[in-house]
């Protein structure tokens, strides 16, 4: 049976959510604060969840600091992150920390589950095929490394590196393009489907992230180029 973790302070919030996913067959627990799902989620001996459902405002540390936590430990269980600011700046703070999707709080049930649904399938990530178009490849091998977008992992001399979801997002993006320079705002409104506007700090955060995993010198980049005054391209044969 999925299990899923709900970390939510407000507790009628809690119980209700907890009584209608265990009506579609979910097995459901609850954590009041972030101390007490990071003990349920990295503390050993500790259940293996599904999907983590989490308030970002809770009392003692917050959903930032929890995501960012369980990335840090390794833990890389989907997150759903629930918030009651739909502020993009919160948005992308929120996919910066780990999270893999949000809802705005108040939320109706359903759309909550169909969330919950498309990040169980791991198949969020990529956008839908026409019929008439033959599926992407699941992996991408260049200069010695290779992406294998439904693993959600980049093997680079050996080692096995586990994405987030939006990680992925952002590299599988530039794959797409490779070659070409992808403006930062055009990237944002195509990764998360957040105005051209938007800050566009926390995309930079993104990218010197996988410049770490990428990159054998992360200050010398050959692979995420910055090109300036538009935003970054990927070189997969860079010269």
């Amino acid at each position: 049976m999925t299990q899923l973790l709900i970390v939510e302070d407000e507790l009628d919030l809690a119980e209700g959510l907890r009584f209608n996913l265990e009506q579609e067959d979910y097995q459901v627990d609850l954590a009041e604060t972030g101390e007490d799902a990071l003990r349920m989620l990295l503390a050993e001996p500790h259940k293996d969840y599904d999907l983590v459902i989490l308030d970002v405002m809770l009392p003692g540390i917050s959903g930032f600091d929890v995501a960012e936590e369980m990335r840090r430990n390794g833990q890389f269980v989907p997150i759903l992150m629930l918030t009651a600011r739909g502020h993009s700046e919160d948005v992308l703070k929120g996919f910066t920390a780990g999270a893999d999707d949000y809802l705005t709080k108040p939320f109706e049930l359903e759309i909550l589950i169909a969330r919950l649904r498309g990040l169980l399938r791991r198949g969020q990530w990529t956008r839908a095929q026409s019929p008439a178009q033959p599926p992407e490849p699941d992996s991408f091998v260049f200069g010695g490394k290779s992406v294998h977008f439904d693993l959600l992992e980049l093997h680079v001399r050996g080692e096995i590196f586990k994405l987030t979801l939006m990680e992925m997002n952002v590299l599988r993006h530039l794959i797409r393009n490779a070659g070409r320079p992808v403006a930062r705002g055009a990237m944002l409104e195509a990764v998360w489907g957040l105005r051209e506007d938007t800050d566009t700090r926390a995309l930079d955060n993104f990218i010197v992230r996988l410049r770490r995993y990428i990159e054998d010198d992360p200050g010398k980049p050959r692979h995420l180029i910055s090109v300036r005054g538009v935003g970054y391209r990927f070189d997969a044969t860079p010269q």
